[in-house]
């Protein structure tokens, strides 16, 4: 069995970010570049703050799928070292430096957007015209090559999604600038130039911010969005036999690579492994989780029933030390961190208590 496979799922450097097809970024880069270069040019011929505003956001996509290109190799590598997890959340840092980019272009480009409207320049809006509508094909044909290097199907690593992000930004800002120009012709109001540009700055703050954002998460490792971990650890302690669950864990290795690790308490006498099978199975099965670590041992005998546990008449076959290496009374955890999960409640609730002030988490 190799490093990349152990029960069916993969612990290795297989995952979301690193499967993107680098021959269509590649593409997707040098149509990028090609179509730059000649877009300065006209900015600066037609005095169009928009599309040297373009230009420069240009810059930053083909930076962005630079970035993409060489942290999908780097994530690639398999763990070794003091690197257990590998490299894989080079492409985390990859998005936040895609998303700070955008923050701190649009920032400068909302600067002279606003010098502009006090101080308008004529621009000329046949070369803005051409250029804008030109520039909404290349960025339609550099959005396709991404998805294309996504794969049919596959959920984009956030790496891959900084990138698309930044194409994605710059054809609403090619639409913007088409409309801008045709304002220009038309009505000879040269002010449409940076208030076309303020718009790509609003749609700039709001992708870049959205990846710093999401960035953020994985670096302080909450969980994943749109998974409740209180949610879960109900779900958890309502699972047959199961008396308690505590130091409950939900992050995400990189994007796409969802982790969680929790001590379980068992009822006395039962099977410890069936239960942790039947928790890893919940766990794939409903929150699409297989990186998954359980310490599972047995909760304190008291001789009463807890969760679907007969009682002290129980089946005594997997009884063990456990139970009764903890008396009842005793804290099997001193340590334990965040709200322990107990099984409904004789009102049918879930209880989520702090272990340090006994208070409902509810």
């Amino acid at each position: 069995m190799s490093w990349r496979e152990h029960d069916g799922h993969a612990h290795g450097a297989s995952a979301a970010g690193a499967d993107a097809d680098t021959r269509w970024l590649a593409a997707a880069g040098v149509l990028i570049l090609a179509f730059m270069a000649g877009e300065v040019v006209a900015g600066l011929l037609a005095h169009s703050l928009a599309l040297l505003s373009d230009a420069a956001h240009m810059l930053t996509d083909a930076a962005s799928i630079g970035l993409a290109l060489a942290t999908a190799k780097i994530a690639a590598r398999p763990p070794r070292g003091g690197y257990t997890y590998g490299l894989r959340r080079a492409e985390i840092l990859s998005a936040q430096a895609n998303g700070i980019t955008l923050v701190l272009l649009a920032v400068w480009l909302a600067y002279e957007a606003i010098r502009r409207l006090l101080a308008p320049q004529p621009v000329n809006g046949a070369v803005m015209l051409t250029v804008a509508l030109v520039g909404v094909g290349v960025n339609l044909a550099a959005t396709w090559l991404i998805a294309r290097a996504s794969g049919h199907g596959r959920r984009r690593g956030l790496n891959l999604e900084g990138a698309f992000a930044h194409v994605l930004t710059d054809l609403y800002a090619f639409a913007a600038t088409a409309v801008a120009a045709v304002v220009v012709l038309a009505t000879g109001f040269n002010r449409a130039d940076p208030i076309a540009t303020l718009v790509v700055v609003v749609l700039m703050l709001r992708a870049g911010g959205g990846l710093i954002r999401a960035s953020g998460r994985i670096f302080l490792e909450a969980a994943p969005a749109g998974l409740d971990p209180a949610a879960i650890g109900a779900a958890m302690a309502a699972r047959p036999h199961v008396a308690e669950v505590h130091d409950l864990h939900i992050w995400e290795i990189t994007s796409g690579m969802p982790a969680a690790s929790a001590h379980v308490l068992v009822a006395p006498r039962q099977d410890c492994h069936a239960v942790r099978a039947d928790l890893e199975t919940l766990f794939a099965r409903e929150y699409g989780i297989t990186h998954l670590t359980l310490q599972v041992d047995h909760a304190p005998d008291t001789g009463a029933a807890v969760n679907g546990d007969a009682g002290a008449g129980a089946d005594t076959e997997h009884a063990g030390p456990g139970a009764a290496a903890h008396p009842a009374g005793e804290e099997h955890c001193e340590d334990a961190h965040g709200p322990r999960y107990l099984p409904q409640d004789a009102t049918g609730d879930f209880v989520g208590k702090s272990r340090t002030t006994g208070e409902s988490g509810e």
